[in-house]
């Protein structure tokens, strides 16, 4: 499809290797994930994963788009939202709880 300067615009986003390798690991390492993607504004896309065995992570992508491929491209399921099963799979670490409380008394 071309855009009128000349150049033609692809569908698919380029993706960043280290990215997908991320992805892959943190699957690898936690019996399987599966994806639920933020949008961040201009930051991008946040991809949060949880592991088959309760533990979580994110990782950063530059859109929406390139998150979603980069978790097809990891064999990694992206879940359209927070469901109620997914939340309670998910076993917050005793450091994520003392963020969280520093974070609350900074506000």
């Amino acid at each position: 499809m071309a855009d009128g300067s000349g150049s033609t615009m692809t569908l698919d986003a380029p993706v960043d290797g280290s990215l997908v390798d991320g992805l892959k690991s943190f699957a690898g390492d936690h019996g399987g994930a599966k994806a639920v993607i933020e949008y961040v504004g201009r930051r991008g896309a946040r991809i949060v994963l949880v592991g088959e065995d309760g533990a979580w992570g994110d990782q950063f992508a530059p859109s929406t788009d390139i998150a979603r491929s980069a978790c097809i491209q990891a064999g990694i399921a992206v879940e359209n939202q927070w469901e109620r099963e997914l939340i309670e799979q998910m076993r917050p670490n005793n450091d994520l709880w003392r963020s969280m409380g520093r974070r609350s008394l900074a506000r």
